[in-house]
């Protein structure tokens, strides 16, 4: 099974945009989210990235990254909700804090911004090529080559280093640890967790700067690249579109 950040194939216009393209349009998205000022342009906003993800065919990267945002905003909620005391108060809790409507708007729009802000770079990186954004970053932008490699590698090691760590936890469990602890015995778990994960890093670290500067790292510059990436006419549309939903967030 593929991973949540790896590249899914498909021929959807989505996919087919150009690289740069497709990274503008998941900033612009992103910037909208923060900018809109009402809490229906962010469910509008996040609606339009759902639909959107559904017709690349990337509904599971979908509902994984909603399943563990999820989580994550429940807790950023509670934790948020008692401290802002501004607007009509509907409960009193103790300590003289209160969950007001101001406060339950504010949170739920902050849940939403950061769900909208995820959503878009999950689907950029399912829908493009590493490669493709790498040498698109070095040929159009300028940037240098190893500063986009480091970039890219940063994103493709994360399952990779998610699915190293799934591999040490059931050694360890094969090994008698117990792992369903109280959070105090789980400070002392680290460790055992976290060194075969370390010593492991630094192997593939050393592996992978090896075959780099074997293929001539180091030599690669702005022309080196053999591939090309024109905009065609769905680019410019992509582009008019971010420009459309920045000015309704901007006025909206």
């Amino acid at each position: 099974m593929t991973g949540l950040l790896d590249y899914q194939p498909g021929s959807s216009p989505l996919h087919k945009a150009h690289p740069l393209v497709k990274l503008l349009l998941a900033v612009a998205i992103c910037v909208c989210g923060f900018l809109a000022d009402s809490i229906y342009i962010n469910i509008i906003i996040l609606l339009l990235i759902v639909l959107c993800g559904a017709r690349c065919g990337l509904a599971r990267q979908i509902r994984a990254t909603l399943k563990g945002m999820g989580a994550l905003c429940a807790i950023l909620f509670i934790l948020q909700l008692p401290f802002i005391g501004s607007g009509r108060v509907w409960i009193d809790l103790p300590l003289g804090m209160t969950v007001t409507d101001q406060g339950v708007r504010f949170c739920a729009q902050l849940c939403l911004r950061l769900i909208g802000a995820t959503l878009p770079l999950v689907m950029l990186f399912a829908v493009t090529r590493l490669s493709d954004l790498t040498n698109t970053l070095v040929a159009q932008l300028g940037i240098p080559y190893r500063y986009a490699f480091v970039l890219t590698t940063a994103v493709r090691f994360i399952p990779v280093l998610l699915g190293e760590m799934r591999e040490v936890i059931e050694a360890q469990t094969a090994r008698g640890v117990e792992l369903d602890v109280g959070v105090l015995r789980k400070i002392r778990l680290i460790p055992p967790l976290c060194a075969p994960l370390l010593v492991s890093c630094v192997q593939r670290m050393e592996n992978n700067a090896l075959a780099a500067e074997l293929r001539g790292f180091y030599l690669r510059k702005r022309g080196s690249g053999y591939r090309r990436y024109p905009l065609s006419g769905v680019d410019y549309a992509w582009i008019v579109s971010c420009v459309i939903l920045l000015t309704i967030s901007i006025i909206l």
